[in-house]
């Protein structure tokens, strides 16, 4: 939470907690929830808000549910945290992300909910990342209980905007959330919950992964019948309840929300800004916002049938960025909030200018070639796919690009002479030839100081085997001039007088995309290669703002070893090799509630040599302890990522402890097929 932000302690409600309670579904199998609702509600039903994940309630993400929940709850909702199948408290057992099975239980504890003498039978859904994904999917489905949802950072497209694949290029982050999801998923139920079995319980859950999912996700590299299920880009007409769309320009998925706005005809609304992979009133880098009240306006209006006036307004708010120098942990983002009525809007046009020898030009001049191969090592100040934050103390943002620049082929426009503000989606078209039949293409799109800093606004992605589609993967005929498109993330940024704008193209980008087999060579035609930037045409000074944040306090808690991470790199000049390691520990902390010391974290470490894509090697450790008089249990996992020049050589491996003593040890190792990749 920021300085700023407010701790509610009273509420127009009092609010009742209820630790746990079961809500049964129709194979048996009983789900694990955490309710807080107003004491007059069996008297005096009001609506639900159903938070559906699979991080543990309990232990795993009892702070920020306190400071959200017991919010809404004081404020006349039931708010219910509820485990997924096979997940924390849940019964059964999870093997994947997005299954059917998980939809189709919430579509039960829906109906279970609306039946409660203290609901009013109408019933809202929200969440964050995974929690806004099936969202949209349960959305999707129609429960008829359920009438409006709030979705943060989560997306339409499991494949082409997800943490998976991006652009056809394989993320690392895919294995990061992999791994980690992995981890997570193999910790036991609590025994003051499961009662005697939960040993047998932990035992089944363990035992039943075959294989771990970074395995089951690299046998889908194409956009194939696996990544259509649960991406509602597919019908997008299945959504007929009121959707609220929120990301951060930081994030991973900021993407979706635009893209949503475009093509849902469901009610709705959008709303990003300079976050990272976080909730608006914690969001880092700043500013946070009040967004607690915002969503009480939301849930009010569809769920009560308050007039709050929040369908009045326009429809598409983002936070316009300005320039700021780049940093690892940058805590805010100086800019402003700007409104559009409706999105796509009219408000935007294309400004195309050439690439050329002597940088960007507006006008097309002779088309001449440039030659470019790059270090495998290039990337190493992109930061993360998908930053995390750990409230904001995380080094995971894209620092001076000029390292990275100075290793690729850079087009620089003029001086600017007046603002120029970007809103939307830049495209890179490229007139293109490389000497080996696959490969990869990176774009970034940057804004250079006066002094010469160069900050990353942007930047997109193509394996060049997919430069026609996600489905059918097609090798490129060696040095044979083709095009392709390149489009790059959504954006909102106003380039300031005396800056100019940059853009930089390579072949790698580690450790954020896997590289591909061999060096690739890459040929562009200048005049013949365009980029094209969404110009917002009004650069007016709205007026807008959002409350300060505001929320309910957090559960108690005592730190017994503080959190800690670090981000480092090293390079061996003599062998070429750089190694990066990033350290996210959480250090360890009592829950006093549920008398509970719970500690987790991951170290992540990447290592390449610059002439050699094969070299490639990436491994994640995460560790979990969880303990209280009688329970102590410590969980290792770690995943191994390889190739050759055909094959992926994943290796995952777990070992818990109990009181000390191993009582469960497996380990997997796989070799799949590189198809296009």
């Amino acid at each position: 939470m920021t300085d700023s932000t407010q701790i509610r302690e009273e509420f127009p409600n009092q609010v009742v907690e209820i630790e746990h309670t079961w809500i049964p579904l129709s194979d048996g199998i009983r789900l694990s929830a955490r309710i807080w609702m107003p004491l007059d509600a069996v008297d005096n039903p009001v609506p639900a808000i159903l938070e559906y994940i699979p991080y543990r309630k309990r232990d795993g993400t009892r702070v920020r549910d306190d400071c959200r929940h017991r919010y809404w709850a004081g404020h006349g909702y039931i708010c219910i945290r509820l485990d997924i199948r096979g997940t924390g408290d849940s019964e059964g057992l999870i093997t994947d992300e997005y299954a059917l099975s998980e939809q189709n239980d919430a579509i039960e504890a829906i109906a279970w909910i609306a039946k409660q003498p203290w609901c009013s039978g109408q019933v809202g859904m929200t969440g964050i990342s995974w929690g806004g994904f099936n969202s949209l999917q349960v959305a999707a489905r129609r429960p008829p209980a359920l009438k409006a949802i709030i979705t943060h950072c989560s997306t339409d497209d499991r494949y082409a905007d997800d943490c998976h694949w991006m652009g056809g290029c394989l993320l690392t982050d895919g294995f990061f959330w992999g791994s980690g999801f992995y981890h997570m998923m193999t910790r036991p139920p609590d025994p003051e919950i499961a009662g005697d079995g939960w040993f047998d319980q932990w035992m089944h859950r363990l035992q039943n992964w075959v294989p771990p999912t970074s395995h089951i996700w690299m046998n889908h590299q194409s956009r194939d019948h696996y990544w259509r299920h649960g991406s509602i880009c597919e019908s997008y007409d299945d959504i007929e309840c009121a959707v609220y769309a929120v990301g951060g320009w930081e994030d991973g998925y900021s993407n979706a929300v635009p893209r949503m706005l475009a093509n849902l005809h469901c009610p709705r609304k959008g709303l990003v800004g300079p976050w990272g992979h976080t909730y608006p009133e914690q969001g880092y880098p700043g500013p946070a916002i009040g967004f607690l009240q915002e969503g009480l306006r939301w849930w009010d209006y569809w769920l009560k049938g308050l007039d709050t006036g929040i369908m009045e307004e326009d429809m598409y708010r983002v936070w316009m960025q300005d320039y700021v120098k780049p940093s690892a942990t940058l805590e805010h983002v100086p800019g402003r909030w700007i409104n559009e009525p409706i999105w796509p809007s009219p408000n935007v046009e294309t400004k195309t200018l050439y690439l050329d020898q002597s940088g960007l030009v507006a006008n097309r001049r002779e088309s001449t070639t440039i030659k470019h191969s790059s270090p495998q090592s290039l990337g190493i100040t992109g930061g993360r796919w998908c930053p995390y934050g750990m409230g904001g103390s995380s080094p995971d943002l894209a620092i001076d690009q000029r390292e990275d620049d100075g290793r690729s082929i850079c087009f620089d426009g003029a001086i600017l002479g007046e603002p120029l503000p970007i809103l939307g989606a830049p495209t890179v078209n490229l007139r293109f030839s490389i000497n080996q039949p696959q490969g990869l293409i990176v774009v970034r799109l940057m804004d250079v100081a006066p002094d010469g800093t160069s900050k990353r606004v942007s930047y997109g992605l193509i394996n060049l085997t997919h430069k026609k589609d996600h489905e059918h993967i097609k090798p490129l005929v060696p040095d044979e001039w083709s095009n392709a498109e390149i489009t790059l993330n959504d954006l909102a940024h106003r380039f300031a007088v005396g800056h100019k704008i940059r853009v930089a193209i390579s072949t790698a980008y580690w450790p954020i995309v896997w590289p591909s087999p061999a060096p690739v060579n890459l040929s562009i035609a200048t005049g013949d290669s365009t980029v094209n930037l969404p110009v917002r045409k009004t650069d007016g000074n709205e007026v807008l703002d959002f409350s300060i944040p505001e929320m309910a306090p957090v559960g108690k808690f005592r730190t017994i070893e503080p959190p800690f991470s670090s981000l480092s790199l090293s390079r061996d000049l003599a062998k070429g090799a750089w190694n990066q390691k990033l350290i996210e520990d959480h250090g360890i902390a009592h829950i006093e509630g549920i008398n509970l010391d719970v500690g987790d974290g991951v170290t992540c470490e990447y290592s390449i040599k610059d002439d050699d894509p094969l070299s490639a090697t990436a491994v994640w450790n995460w560790h979990t302890l969880r303990r209280r008089k009688g329970w102590d249990l410590n969980i290792q996992t770690t995943t191994c990522l390889q190739s050759t020049a055909t094959e992926f050589l994943i290796e995952t491996s777990i070992v818990a402890t109990l009181a000390g003593k191993e009582v469960f040890r497996k380990n997997w190792d796989e070799r799949l097929q590189r198809n296009g990749v």
